[in-house]
């Protein structure tokens, strides 16, 4: 079945953006495969203030994705990896998404957009970063035509993840 997906918006995230991000993910399932619990709002505070300063300096940051009414429904993007270990250097896209919008294609429209700003940005790879048991991030990458280029296990919770690739 090959449906058509939802029609999707982003923005650089605003100050108000931290309070529907955390209202967004303040929730287990949403939190499973980063670190299991919600954060507080102070994490989101200074994640869309770095995110800002990202879009400015790189023309890319995380994005809020906004669905057709114009509410926040998570986030995608891309941005540095952050960490010593994996791919060091390189540029990752990701997505999170509010549970209550799961299964309804926005994290595939999201990241089909981003590709396209990061195309525009002169960024030529992107990896994304994925928890081994995460099914649906697996399948969005899959659906965006990324290959699996190698396994690893985080340092810090020991978990096995996967690192695929996409040369744009």
């Amino acid at each position: 079945m090959n449906r058509a997906l939802p029609a999707v918006r982003l923005r650089v995230p605003t100050d108000e953006d931290a309070f529907s991000w955390h209202r967004v993910f303040d929730d287990p399932d949403v939190m499973e495969f980063h670190g299991g619990r919600s954060a507080e709002v102070s994490v989101y505070e200074e994640l869309t203030a770095r995110q800002r300063r990202h879009d400015a300096e790189r023309g890319f940051c995380l994005w809020s994705v906004l669905d057709g009414e114009g509410g926040v429904v998570g986030f995608t993007g891309a941005q540095p990896w952050p960490h010593a270990w994996g791919p060091a250097g390189e540029i990752e896209i990701g997505w999170r998404l509010g549970r209550a919008h799961w299964g309804r294609g926005y994290a595939t429209a999201a990241a089909g957009e981003t590709l396209d700003r990061l195309r525009a940005a002169g960024v030529d790879r992107v990896v994304a970063m994925v928890d081994a048991r995460n099914e649906r991030s697996i399948a969005v990458t899959r659906r965006l035509g990324m290959r699996l280029a190698e396994t690893f296990t985080t340092p810090a919770s020991a978990r096995q993840g996967h690192c695929f690739r996409l040369d744009l």
